[in-house]
């Protein structure tokens, strides 16, 4: 029996997910950190032996493995060589042929194996699909433990977009069933549509450049676009007093605590959050004028939110997208946190390398 692996590298953590030939789930990897700020190199080597690990713990070896996918933060080519990731801060990221490393790696112990290549949105996006198709075989007991959400298949489902909140924000399509990867592999860049001025709340707001451009929708939403406000919004008078000012670390390290202090009811929390849906739905409405989807999912870090916080996120979202449609486009209502959270990229990774298997 032949088994496939999919590996998914976030700019804050990475996963790797094992399932056999018959699209049976058998390994969905706890996350792990990638050390991105110590380059490639580094982020391979922690890759290789996670797999290692996982196979040793299945009683498999890893030339019961033919094919690998990895899915990574872009932009990057169709063969897996990244250009400059805003996610990926070592220089030696930029024009990394990330895909031929793992591969090397990897055959100094299964010469035959082969690596294959997706964005990390386009990775999520399948993901998301096959599962809320009910394509795949999930125990229970693993869904359970990932978080997984195996209660509404629909086979009539035929596309999606789906984007993912999370250190950036990535994005990807299912189309008739198929994902997207475009001309040269580049499809689902949604984290770099501009946005309008009024998803801002303050003028500082718009500053944070992202890849070449201000105003994208990843400097509105993703923890990078929250750790920018929120550093600005703590030097303001209304919030020279909030207990984040007290607290030692980073920027980014106060940012990660704000979903926490969301669902204790933080005002300053529950204000970024609300900006932030505000402006996810202005992007999704962009998406949906393009594409006209069967369903919108929101995927990503803001799954983890409260179970409140979660809903008023949601409800805001949507009332922003109403809100700024044409009127041909409000009776579109089908935008839903994602059934996978974070392992929708790595599922959707397994499913590629499985897909090589059945081509």
């Amino acid at each position: 029996m032949s088994y496939f692996i999919g590996v998914d590298v976030g700019g804050t953590t990475s996963t790797i997910c094992m399932g056999d030939h018959q699209g049976q789930l058998i390994e969905l990897s706890d996350q792990f950190r990638t050390r991105s700020n110590d380059g490639p190199g580094a982020t391979v080597d922690d890759i290789v032996a996670e797999i290692l690990r996982s196979a040793d713990r299945l009683h498999l070896s890893l030339d019961d493995f033919p094919v690998v996918t990895l899915a990574t933060p872009g932009p990057a080519t169709i063969d897996g060589v990244l250009h400059g990731s805003p996610n990926l801060n070592h220089p030696d990221w930029n024009h990394c042929p990330i895909r031929e490393m793992l591969q090397e790696k990897l055959r100094e112990t299964a010469p035959a194996i082969e690596v294959r290549y997706l964005g990390d949105g386009q990775a999520a996006a399948l993901g998301e699909f096959a599962v809320r198709r009910g394509d795949l075989k999930i125990d229970a007991k693993l869904a359970q433990h990932t978080g997984l959400n195996l209660d509404r298949p629909n086979k009539q489902l035929d596309s999606l977009f789906m984007i993912a909140v999370g250190t950036g924000f990535g994005g990807g399509e299912v189309r008739e069933g198929k994902v997207v990867r475009g001309r040269k592999g580049r499809a689902g860049h949604a984290g770099h549509i501009l946005l309008p001025v009024d998803a801002f709340r303050y003028p500082q707001d718009r500053e944070l450049k992202v890849g070449n451009t201000f105003n994208a929708v990843e400097s509105a939403v993703s923890l990078t676009a929250l750790t920018h406000q929120l550093a600005y919004r703590l030097k303001l008078d209304d919030w020279k007093d909030h207990p984040l000012n007290s607290v030692e670390g980073t920027d980014k390290d106060r940012a990660k605590q704000l979903r926490e202090l969301a669902a204790d009811g933080d005002a300053l929390a529950i204000e970024l959050f609300d900006d932030q849906a505000k402006a996810l739905g202005m992007a999704l409405l962009m998406l949906q004028y393009i594409g006209d989807y069967d369903l919108l999912v929101v995927g990503g870090g803001v799954c983890d939110l409260a179970p409140d916080v979660r809903q008023r996120y949601l409800r805001i979202a949507q009332e922003s997208f109403y809100d700024h449609a044409l009127d041909g486009f409000r009776d579109f209502t089908d935008i839903e946190f994602s059934d996978c959270g974070d392992s929708a990229a790595v599922i959707g990774a397994y499913v590629d390398a499985l897909s090589a298997n059945e081509a």
